[in-house]
């Protein structure tokens, strides 16, 4: 398309708006998802038991690999459309589109241009980065291209004109090279219809290691409504991220939104655990799914579980907050935020 989405009348909406349908993909063989331990296998089970919980309150989408269909099948619930398409990874929130809604009903997708996070090495984009124009053509979505590399938990938006998105993503020179603020900022204007950014320093020193997205804010901070937001604490000090969290809350609390509000901020503390067998980790509840009614939020066997579900369930009245183990998701990179992608209603 010549226009872009701005121009055109589109523009993203927030996560907690309604939704047509949940988009996930099947994790497929890589060197996250080994399949001689076993280890890829186990995740499908993971990703489908997600699925799963999400369709008992909205549908559900699942593309997987081309043969991987049977697989599938065997472990999503009946209702679960699956689709069969070329991929190389399992990570809906980043290859896929970011969707767009028009006043008059039309469905818009965002399609960024997906180079693995970066090219980190770890995965293959040939096939992963088609993903997103795939299924954006199974939704009906009018489709825009954008030449920027940028993944979809790179960015938070709050309906309203303000756009939330960390430096070391955007501005990284493996995704972008040369560009600076200012041209970031106008594409993502001109493709989500925001008008304000507010841009952190960094992201969780677990996401700079080789698996890890360079930073993405979906595990840092997230809008529940606007003018609030959720802000993911480290408590104990010995964690390098107890540093990290206090640089990201001061330039919150000076921060604005769109609109000229100062944020309300919910500091949701980080799981005790503060190591697993890599090291220092990046469990984090921010990385929740809003999705019809619900919110699906992450879960560690931990004591700040239930801390972080009575703060969700203030930050997101009238939605059950369902827990979900997010541990073995979170050894592969992620967490539930990042294997889902929302198709607006």
């Amino acid at each position: 398309m010549s226009s872009t989405p701005r121009l055109a009348g589109f523009r993203m909406p927030p996560e907690w708006a309604p939704h047509a349908r949940t988009w996930m993909e099947f994790p497929s063989e890589n060197e996250t998802f080994t399949v001689a331990d076993g280890w890829r296998d186990h995740c499908r089970g993971v990703w489908a038991s997600v699925a799963n919980t999400i369709a008992r309150f909205e549908p559900v989408s699942m593309v997987c690999n081309v043969g991987d269909a049977e697989a599938a099948r065997a472990l999503l619930d009946p209702s679960i459309e699956i689709h069969e398409t070329p991929t190389g990874d399992a990570w809906c929130r980043d290859s896929g589109p970011t969707f767009l809604t028009h006043d008059d009903g039309r469905l818009g997708a965002v399609c960024w241009t997906f180079n693995a996070w970066g090219d980190r090495g770890f995965s293959d984009p040939t096939d992963e980065r088609h993903v997103g124009a795939f299924i954006a053509g199974l939704a009906g979505a009018e489709i825009f291209h954008s030449p920027m590399v940028n993944e979809g938990g790179g960015i938070h938006v709050d309906g309203e004109g303000t756009l939330m998105c960390v430096e070391t993503v955007q501005l990284d020179e493996r995704r972008n090279p040369g560009w600076n603020s200012e041209r970031a900022e106008t594409e993502m204007r001109a493709f989500l219809d925001v008008s304000h950014t507010v841009w952190l320093p960094r992201g969780l020193t677990a996401d700079y290691s080789k698996f890890g997205t360079n930073g993405h804010v979906d595990i840092v901070t997230c809008f529940a409504s606007p003018g609030v937001l959720l802000v993911h604490v480290q408590e104990d000090p010995s964690h390098p991220d107890f540093e990290v969290s206090r640089e990201v809350l001061a330039v919150l609390r000076g921060a604005r939104d769109a609109k000229g509000r100062a944020f309300e901020i919910v500091e949701i503390p980080a799981p005790r655990q503060i190591e697993d067998e890599h090291g220092f980790n990046d469990w984090s509840y921010i990385n929740h799914y809003v999705c019809n009614d619900a919110v699906i939020l992450c879960a560690f066997d931990d004591p700040n579980d239930e801390v972080a579900r009575e703060r969700l369930v203030a930050a997101y009245p009238g939605r059950e907050i369902v827990l979900h183990d997010a541990r073995d998701i979170f050894a592969c990179g992620g967490g539930i935020h990042c294997i889902t992608q929302q198709q607006p209603a």
